[in-house]
């Protein structure tokens, strides 16, 4: 039977990609993966351990009092030196609070329960030596990792409502095609909307020269142009039908008469009703098909270069 772990996190975190997952994997651990800021379990599993990544929280010392009895192996895990405040001058002045809050305050604690202290370079092992660390050493959390495909709708300050209908469609294929990520340019408010879903980057707005060479650069597979109704939308050219092209992508589109006079169901690209599920299902069989997204692409840009 494998042993139990639970790995204590603010979030998913290179910490944990480059040294604690790998240890965990390499010595069969079933581990049961904590929020920081969630509500501990109710109780312990029996002899279970417990990794605190960086940092630590008044609920989970009491909860570790509480449990104690029946929990085996403690230890926190740490890759910057985040016991000593002297070390931290010069850091802003948020972080250094935060620093305080979640680790050094804690360190008496840790050290009177008996919690190992696991560490990711020797630097850090030989200044805490009285407290016997252990040294992690990193591994490649990339080496299995999939070929990602890159999803992208680029928006602008005109589009909140097109955003806003995306996201349930990004939530269903970013959890079913774990091959697909998503690339957005938005603002800090975009930013925040999709803060909660995995594998979403949201680039700042930028100046034309600087998207016209982000287009340039490889890399993206399947582009989106939704379009709701609106007065406001009535007006709009197709220029996001040069865009994706451009990109080297095919597009998925609003079946609209603004993409009506350029694009070409199932030839240079996708023209999709307004409903959810729709793209939903667009976007999951282009992601898996690469021979139709290259035939849809090079027929996009045959169409480019006859204009």
């Amino acid at each position: 039977m494998p042993r139990h772990c639970y790995l204590v996190e603010e979030q998913t975190n290179p910490s944990s990609g480059f040294f604690l997952w790998p240890w965990l994997q390499a010595s069969g651990h079933e581990v049961s993966v904590c929020r920081l800021n969630a509500p501990p379990p109710v109780m312990a599993q029996t002899n279970s351990s417990v990794i605190f990544v960086r940092y630590l929280t008044p609920a989970w010392r009491k909860w570790v009092e509480n449990n104690r009895a029946q929990l085996g192996r403690l230890a926190f895990f740490m890759d910057d030196d985040l016991f000593d405040l002297g070390a931290h001058a010069g850091l802003p002045l948020r972080y250094r609070y935060k620093l305080w809050l979640l680790a050094c305050r804690h360190k008496n604690w840790l050290q009177r329960m008996g919690v190992e202290l696991w560490v990711s370079t020797p630097w850090l092992a030989e200044k805490y030596a009285r407290w016997s660390p252990q040294v992690l050493q990193p591994q490649s959390p990339y080496t299995h990792s999939r070929p990602q495909k890159t999803l992208f709708y680029h928006g602008s300050a005109s589009h909140g409502p097109e955003f806003e209908w995306l996201y349930p469609v990004f939530e269903q294929v970013l959890a079913q095609d774990a091959s697909l990520s998503v690339e957005l340019i938005g603002s800090q408010a975009v930013r925040k909307q999709f803060a909660g879903l995995p594998k979403v980057h949201v680039l700042h707005p930028m100046s034309w020269p600087a998207y016209q060479a982000l287009l340039a650069r490889p890399g993206r597979t399947i582009g989106l142009a939704p379009l709701l109704n609106s007065r406001f939308n009535a007006a709009r050219a197709p220029t996001k039908f040069f865009d994706i092209t451009q990109a080297g992508a095919v597009g998925l589109y609003a079946d609209h008469p603004v993409y009506r006079a350029l694009v070409r169901h199932e030839h240079n690209g996708l023209l999709l009703p307004m409903v959810q599920q729709a793209w939903v299902n667009a976007i999951l069989r282009l992601s898996a098909d690469d021979k139709a997204r290259q035939i849809m692409m090079e027929k996009a840009k045959a169409a480019i270069t006859k204009k």
